[in-house]
């Protein structure tokens, strides 16, 4: 019997699933969720690059994202920042850590002289924004790529391979798969993997709450994360048409 409260096992996901295509506008889009944690992911195309890759002379094109919270995102309603004139230093951290992980695994030069952006907006949170985030900004990067390379706009696939996000922790339940916010509020430990479809390690941000994380829970945490994150790629392939 498991000790999670939600019932499940200590290496089972909450359910996931993805709507792609829910923006007419966007070049590529979906509608991501985890359980509760629900992210809507658009990727659009501006025909330039930032000024500083000018005078830099860098060649190829940019990517870059930007991450929101819905005013009634949360329990309680929240105030949107641009009202207060600036970002929280956490919306900037997980802006810079979506388009971490999205650069990681592509080839900017082969985008040519423009910048994709990616924006991850959550409509309701219940643990892992970042994570969903990041998983579902890989589908509507690549449904983006796939309409600019049915346009000829782009000749060759920039994408090296597919990337996916999952956070683990450490619980009263022992190491455990996907937190919801019940488990993350009260973890002894909570980590987030960003890692390839290779299993190369994009990041891994860990933090222990009470005690240091022991090396055993930590090799478990990865093990779950690395599992888990062959089960999202699979379901990015069938969103994006790819899966075999």
């Amino acid at each position: 019997m498991s000790n999670r409260p939600s019932g499940r096992q200590n290496n089972e996901m909450r359910e996931i699933s993805v709507e792609t295509g829910i923006n007419d506008y966007a070049e590529g889009s979906c509608l991501i969720s985890f359980g509760g944690t629900k992210v809507h992911c658009t990727a659009s195309i501006q025909e330039m690059v930032p000024r500083w890759m000018k005078m830099q002379g860098k060649k190829g094109g940019w990517l870059t994202a930007e991450y929101g919270m819905l005013p009634r995102s949360t329990h309680e309603r929240i105030d949107r920042e641009a009202s207060k004139g600036k970002q929280s230093g956490r919306t900037i951290e997980i802006s810079r850590l979506i388009g971490r992980a999205l650069r990681a695994v592509v080839d900017l030069e082969k985008i040519g002289g423009r910048t994709i952006w990616i924006d991850c907006d959550v409509l309701q949170a219940d643990g892992g924004t970042r994570t969903a985030s990041i998983t579902g900004a890989y589908i509507a990067l690549h449904l983006c790529i796939q309409k600019l390379m049915m346009e000829g706009k782009i000749k060759q696939n920039p994408l090296r391979e597919y990337v996916a996000a999952i956070s683990c922790g450490v619980t009263e339940a022992g190491p455990v798969i996907d937190l919801d916010y019940a488990e993350d509020s009260n973890a002894i430990a909570d980590s987030n993997y960003v890692i390839t479809e290779t299993g190369g390690l994009v990041e891994v941000q860990s933090t222990a709450e009470e005690k240091p994380i022991s090396e055993e829970d930590f090799t478990a945490m990865l093990n779950l994360a690395k599992n888990g994150i062959q089960d999202l790629i699979h379901m990015q392939k069938q969103a994006t048409g790819q899966a075999r």
